[in-house]
């Protein structure tokens, strides 16, 4: 079994990439989306949003890291993608799913699915610029507003030359709803020959027992459910217990180091609630944390209450 950590804008960074994996189970990381218009993007903003770049592609525990792409222009994504592994990208993911309002209406991510030709044509040009011997890769949902091009869009992928599809189990209209369909994952996988990901509501091992078995995936990706429970990937690889609250404590505290002295300090307050509302779904005592945090303001106050 290989277990990806999801990309989630805004809240899976580089500093969450780096302790999640330190905490381990996980064989690959996708960044962010660096999102492309009509031009070859500055070596900088790979390098901000993948700061691994730095390492030769690898997080600090040696797990590979791949940039994630979005955009609607085949020319220009292809041109970024090969600028990518140039700077040490493990491999190109292409972004099918953001449900994002504003990602939509600039023609990128989810809203993409309407257009099977479209995605053949970024995925074709981007697998022609990228070498051979580095891996493209592509993340959909079942659909926009149905699941009716779902089929037709994941052949679309794997006729362009993708080597592998990552298929969050719901349709944009869906947003992060439960259920996610996993079933509707095995009906893709018999369509397509390419290696297939599942994704989507993923909370535990139950789940991802449940996941495998539906979708017929031995692949799987995380996302919230590794936010809500740190060590979620061994507890699916390894029947591990759920991680101790008093650790979840010290991931923390250790987090607020990062955010605090880092380059993203002025977002921590807002950074350390979101992660406490995800932690709330599996640890009591995260909403208790929340409750006693959720008026302050002063980074330097919140973490002395995390620490209390």
């Amino acid at each position: 079994m290989h277990i990806t950590l999801a990309p989630m804008e805004g809240v899976v960074d580089h500093l969450m990439r780096d302790m999640l994996t330190e905490v381990g189970g996980f064989d690959l990381c996708v960044t962010e989306f660096v999102r492309i218009v009509d031009q070859l993007m500055p070596k900088r903003v790979f390098y901000r949003i993948c700061p691994e770049l730095h390492n030769q592609g690898f997080t600090s525990s040696g797990v590979p890291v791949k940039v994630q792409l979005l955009g609607q222009h085949p020319v220009w994504l292809a041109e970024n993608a090969y600028r990518a592994v140039e700077l040490g990208s493990h491999g190109v993911d292409l972004n099918f799913g953001c449900p994002a309002k504003t990602v939509n209406k600039s023609k990128g991510g989810a809203v993409l699915l309407r257009e099977p030709e479209t995605i053949f044509q970024i995925v074709s040009a981007v697998r022609k610029a990228v070498p051979n011997d580095q891996l493209v890769s592509a993340k959909m949902r079942l659909g926009f507003e149905d699941t009716s091009l779902a089929i037709a869009n994941a052949q679309a992928i794997a006729d362009a030359g993708a080597d592998s599809l990552v298929i969050h189990a719901r349709t944009k209209v869906d947003g992060y709803k439960p259920p996610a369909y996993w079933d509707w994952i095995a009906k893709i996988k018999r369509a397509v020959n390419i290696p297939i990901v599942a994704n989507g509501e993923i909370w535990n091992g139950l789940d991802a027992y449940n996941c495998r078995l539906q979708s017929q995936c031995e692949n799987i990706m995380l996302g919230r459910g590794a936010l809500a429970m740190p060590n979620l990937a061994h507890v699916i690889r390894n029947a591990q217990a759920a991680m101790p609250w008093e650790h979840v404590k010290t991931l923390l505290v250790r987090y607020s180091g990062y955010e605090l002295y880092g380059d993203k300090g002025k977002y921590y307050p807002n950074r350390i609630k979101q992660w406490l509302g995800y932690l709330s779904r599996q640890y009591p005592q995260a909403e208790e944390l929340f409750m006693e945090i959720r008026a302050l303001k002063k980074s330097e106050e919140i973490l002395l209450q995390i620490q209390s």
